[in-house]
């Protein structure tokens, strides 16, 4: 009988101190879903379930020897990337990824906290376009975000999915999918359209009434990130990773965690 092979995953993104968001939820998700964790860090924030109160930035020397040290030693089998707050970490993970070529690689691109706080620069928009989604495997950009990406209006229906969906996935790699996320749409479903430019799969869950949604983007990303190795595709793992953020989020309220919107339940199996 072969041994089973636990996939080492790789997080690059920020740091959340109240656990719910960023590296910390990461990390979180991929060990409720049978990866091993690792991380490297990209950018520091002074946050809770209310709000952001400060970023600060970590040098993309810093994040370079971070990663070079990392590959030297570990077997990476995909990649995480979150919030990424200056061009030159940008770049610095970009060149990362050429590099080391890791077979999978999953960009939630982090713009805009559960707060409405802003966390990405207006200057990063163009370096994450032009520099990271080439390289992703999937992306998984909410509307906000794919507003912003894409250039065209808001969705705001699950029939406008579709056009926004098409035009991001011209900016992925070309085996690239996209995983437009519909959370925003005021529907009593929460659809998710996954589209590599020519099949589409929609995944759709009952909408949850629980504030408790703080990470919900980081954890889904890390879930599909950790499954991709171990599935057969990527509507595969992101199926199973749409099952396991939405019981996350159904978990949510056992936990009691700040007095804003809390994080889910990452180990709710447990």
């Amino acid at each position: 009988m072969q041994k089973k092979v636990i996939p080492n995953i790789l997080s690059i993104a920020g740091v959340d101190p109240s656990g719910g968001a960023g590296i910390f939820a990461d990390l979180k998700a991929m060990s409720a879903l049978g990866g091993y964790a690792c991380g490297v860090v990209a950018a520091l924030t002074a946050q809770n379930t209310q709000g952001v109160t400060g970023v600060q930035g970590v040098s993309a020397a810093f994040v370079k020897q971070q990663l070079d040290t990392l590959f030297a030693d570990v077997r990476i089998d995909a990649v995480k990337i979150g919030m990424l707050s200056d061009v030159s970490v940008i770049e610095t993970v970009a060149q990362a990824l050429k590099t080391y070529r890791p077979p999978f690689v999953v960009l939630d691109p982090v713009m805009v906290a559960k707060s409405g706080d802003r966390l990405l620069p207006e200057d990063c928009v163009e370096a994450l376009k032009s520099e990271l989604l080439p390289l992703a495997t999937v992306i998984t950009p909410n509307l906000p975000e794919a507003a912003v990406l894409s250039g065209l209006p808001e969705a705001d229906s699950a029939e406008a999915l579709v056009p926004m969906a098409q035009k991001l996935s011209t900016l992925v790699a070309p085996d690239g999918w996209v995983l437009l996320k519909g959370g925003h749409l005021n529907d009593s479903e929460a659809p998710d359209l996954l589209t590599n430019g020519t099949e589409q799969h929609i995944f759709t869950a009952p909408r949850i009434l629980t504030k408790n949604t703080h990470g919900t983007g980081c954890t889904l990303s890390s879930a599909i990130a950790t499954l991709l190795p171990q599935t057969e595709s990527v509507p595969q793992a992101v199926r199973q990773a749409k099952d396991y953020i939405s019981q996350a989020i159904a978990h949510a309220d056992e936990l009691e965690v700040g007095h804003g919107h809390g994080p889910v339940h990452h180990f709710y199996r447990l």
